[in-house]
């Protein structure tokens, strides 16, 4: 049954990850869950209280603190902290600038990796991160690696968010947080034993949303 579907979609950032899983959601009337606006939070409460978020032991005695929930509508996804509503603040240059070094401290993984396995539940969710099939939920019936080289992937984010620059800038951009997220030693980005690859460059969205909703039908 699609209620007990899990679909874990992981991949670099760029390749489409957050408009195919709300596709695939809304299409198949499931749940959304977005785990990099849980980082993106946690480093904006970060960020506003003044932390170094390159100092890893401050980065994790802070971390405990803040209350984040997640709205799993995926026609409206919510994110908030403490009760204040951060689904624009948390998409700041600035917070897109530090959430890598934030998401590198084991005690943040730790921490929103219950949060995550709390909302996964018994499933009928689509679940969308860089560690989601191999570290969170490898159990996940349906597990989708997207990918699309450099160039496609700086023009979909400059398209998304102006304040990025040119697509040359944020070309290098996402390379170097590809670098630093498939390095680092707790939950590196990597493809999962079991994932479908599927390079994005070359198919529109609606094209990988279908190939997507057909693998959750069958393993439903």
């Amino acid at each position: 049954m699609l209620s007990n579907v899990v679909v874990a979609v992981d991949g670099t950032s760029g390749s489409g990850k957050s408009s195919t899983c709300r596709g695939v959601a809304a299409r198949l009337g499931l749940r959304y869950l977005d785990t990099g606006a849980q980082f993106r939070a946690m480093t904006w409460y970060l960020l506003q209280r003044g932390v170094d978020v390159h100092d890893a032991a401050a980065v994790a005695e802070r971390c405990g603190e803040p209350t984040i929930v997640s709205g799993t509508d995926p026609l409206a996804p919510t994110i908030a902290v403490d009760g204040e509503d951060v689904s624009g603040p948390i998409r700041s240059a600035e917070v897109t600038a530090a959430v890598s070094p934030v998401s590198t401290v084991p005690e943040v993984r730790a921490r929103l990796l219950r949060l995550q396995h709390e909302l996964i539940g018994e499933g009928g969710i689509v679940v969308e991160g860089r560690d989601i099939a191999s570290v969170v939920w490898p159990q996940a019936q349906v597990k989708v690696y997207l990918s699309a080289d450099a160039a496609a992937r700086a023009q979909r984010r400059i398209a998304e968010h102006a304040h990025l620059g040119d697509v040359r800038t944020a070309e290098a951009g996402l390379l170097e947080r590809d670098q630093i997220d498939s390095g680092r030693a707790t939950a590196p980005l990597t493809m999962a034993d079991g994932a479908v690859h599927l390079d994005t460059t070359a198919l529109s969205l609606d094209e990988v949303v279908d190939r997507v909703v057909a693998m959750a039908e069958e393993a439903a």
